[in-house]
């Protein structure tokens, strides 16, 4: 008689993994549904502005259909008008504006996050914030009644050395004879983006400045133990953790300087004609179109007047996705995977 011995797996039988759940709580759920309606509502609230803009925007789109990209004037009663004109005048500022604000803000960012005392940094913290809250209408006063007269000297020497440039032309202007009027260079896109300038700095400021004072404090020693000095340290470390914040504060204040209204109306002297010399009087801008036309708008320039509109909230948003898009690629705006 055989006796059968049972085929078992020497050493300790493992149990099968069990599923891991854990109750997040009335609180928690709360929590996470604020959130999931607070993003729905910032959604849904874009996409009535957008919608109401193409509503009362479709009798003028439907006049002048694809010629309202493409048409320089503005002539909403007689069917002829587009924002060929006032687009490029607004991109044109908004360049100006960040060509100035950025290396002032990167600067400001810098010296704040890297150099300045404890007790200057505070100091100065506030200072750059109380800037941004300035309202629109005292920078448009200042530039309009002292800033400009003080940069007309700088328009003249940048088009009598550099006007072979073609942005830098000035027609009209003799650079030979220096009695010449300079009501020529007032008035103008580059004055206008510098003003705006001085408004967006602030906010890019901001930005980068926090980005800067997160920069990895090992990565800040590592580097001071190979041998670096401290421009050193933030050329190899500060700088690139910090690129998400350079672009994404750049792309803020780009947006802004797109969207600004009082300051630039009160500067500029409109034109509605593509006027690609920066220095030279007559500009125009989406933003002061509107607030220029809106009080004696007819029906179909009311209409017009809201394409503008649409045409403005929708490269503001393309401005910003493009924003996002980059800084969630950089280092700064990307999400720790520990």
């Amino acid at each position: 008689m055989t006796t059968r011995i049972d085929e078992r797996p020497l050493g300790p039988v493992e149990d099968p993994p069990r599923r891991l759940y854990a109750d997040p709580g009335v609180p928690d759920r709360v929590f996470r549904g604020a959130l999931r309606g607070g993003g729905a509502l910032v959604l849904a609230i874009m996409l009535l502005v957008g919608g109401f803009l193409t509503y009362r925007a479709w009798q003028a789109l439907s006049v002048a259909k694809w010629g309202f990209v493409t048409t320089e004037a503005w002539e909403p009663d007689g069917g002829h008008f587009g924002i060929a004109a006032v687009l490029v005048g607004t991109i044109l500022i908004a360049l100006v504006a960040i060509a100035f604000a950025v290396p002032l803000a990167l600067g400001t960012a810098l010296y704040i996050s890297e150099y300045a005392p404890p007790r200057l940094r505070r100091t100065l913290v506030s200072i750059v914030d109380l800037m941004a809250a300035v309202p629109s209408v005292v920078y448009g006063l200042w530039g309009l009644f002292f800033f400009q007269g003080h940069v007309v000297s700088l328009s003249r020497w940048i088009s009598t050395y550099f006007g072979w440039i073609p942005l830098f032309e000035v027609d009209g202007a003799d650079p030979r004879d220096p009695l010449a009027t300079a009501t020529v260079y007032t008035s103008s896109t580059f004055i206008a983006g510098m003003v705006v300038s001085l408004m967006v700095a602030p906010i890019i400021c901001s930005v980068m400045r926090e980005v800067f004072s997160q920069a990895p404090v090992g990565e800040r020693e590592g580097a001071y133990a190979l041998g670096a000095n401290r421009w050193g340290m933030i050329r190899s470390v500060v700088l690139p953790f910090g690129k998400g914040g350079i672009i994404g504060g750049t792309m803020l204040g780009l947006g802004r300087a797109l969207g600004e209204t009082i300051a630039v109306y009160l500067i500029i002297s409109p034109v509605f004609a593509i006027q690609p010399h920066i220095l030279q009087n007559g500009t125009s801008s989406v933003s002061s179109l509107i607030a220029l036309r809106y009080g004696e708008a007819s029906e179909i320039g009311m209409s017009a007047l809201m394409a503008a509109g649409l045409a403005l909230f929708l490269m503001t948003l393309v401005v910003n996705f493009v924003a996002s898009s980059i800084v969630a690629r950089s280092r700064s705006g990307a999400t720790s995977d520990s």
